[in-house]
């Protein structure tokens, strides 16, 4: 055989088996994972002297894990309360060994961080709503929520509400469904936005959690927003940018400068984290 022919044999075969070993390193890094998240965020302080909105993520053994929690406006201690909330969510998600103890988590977690809200505040007023979220390394996401913050789903451009607001409104809708009052009575209520529970509260009663877990699609957006948001934007409005070819960081991004160019005289404080499953 010639020498020539030779050599690009031997140079051939050897590529093949670089490229082989790296094909076979790529699917033994994927092994047993269903979907990367990516993480993008935004937040504006609108029109308030404080930012009392606070968040964070984390990505750990169990999962990615994003909390937002919205200090109450008009409460004194707003932003101690929603940093602790958050601070100590995310703290104890990082001693979790399992997926499995997921539930056990939320509820637990609500308590000590009520309690330790409620200590810091010694008697005074202050509080927070809370949206957590978590999307396990199989790709089902976990949830829970107090207050009137949400966690909505955005998937093949349409939004899947995930929990209910802890609002007057909702008891009052309850009372409509009985027959006790009008739909009439139901809108033109003062105090149906009032929460009727948060963390901080000394008759805190539970956080909502999800029954079961929410298996994701590739392409579907884990959406947490404080009420300066949706209470800014319209849902069309929000449809339309997150339905943008961009990462999670740039959608989040232009919903804050949405929320902005808004100019609205009493603009709340405005936050939004987004976790996008990427891949399945």
């Amino acid at each position: 055989m010639d020498q020539t022919l030779l050599s690009y044999i031997i140079v051939l075969s050897f590529i093949v088996i670089i490229m082989a070993l790296l094909i076979l390193r790529k699917l033994l890094m994927h092994k047993g994972e269903h979907g990367k998240i990516e993480i993008g965020n935004g937040q504006t302080i609108g029109r308030r002297a404080e930012q009392d909105d606070y968040f964070s993520t984390v990505e750990t053994k169990v999962g990615t894990m994003a909390v937002l929690a919205d200090g109450i406006s008009g409460l004194a201690n707003g932003r101690m309360a929603s940093t602790i909330a958050v601070t100590t969510f995310i703290q104890e998600f990082m001693k979790q060994k399992s997926i499995a103890n997921i539930q056990s988590y939320f509820k637990e977690t609500a308590l000590t961080s009520n309690r330790m809200i409620v200590e810091n505040l010694n008697g005074s007023n202050g509080g927070t709503t809370l949206v957590a979220a978590v999307i396990d390394k199989e790709g089902f996401l976990h949830w829970g929520a107090v207050g009137d913050s949400v966690i909505t789903l955005f998937r093949n451009g349409e939004f899947i509400a995930i929990n209910q607001k802890h609002i007057f409104e909702s008891v009052l809708k309850e009372r409509y469904i009985s027959g006790e009052i009008s739909q009439l009575e139901v809108q033109e209520n003062p105090l149906k936005k009032r929460l009727i529970n948060y963390l901080g509260y000394e008759g805190f009663k539970n956080l909502d959690t999800g029954n079961k877990p929410i298996q994701l699609k590739r392409g579907d957006k884990v959406c947490l927003f404080s009420d300066g948001v949706y209470d800014t934007l319209t849902e069309v409005e929000m449809e339309r940018i997150l339905s943008q070819h961009a990462p999670p960081y740039d959608i989040a991004q232009n919903i804050i400068k949405a929320v902005e160019q808004k100019r609205l005289k009493n603009q709340d404080n405005a936050t939004i984290v987004i976790l996008e499953k990427t891949w399945a």
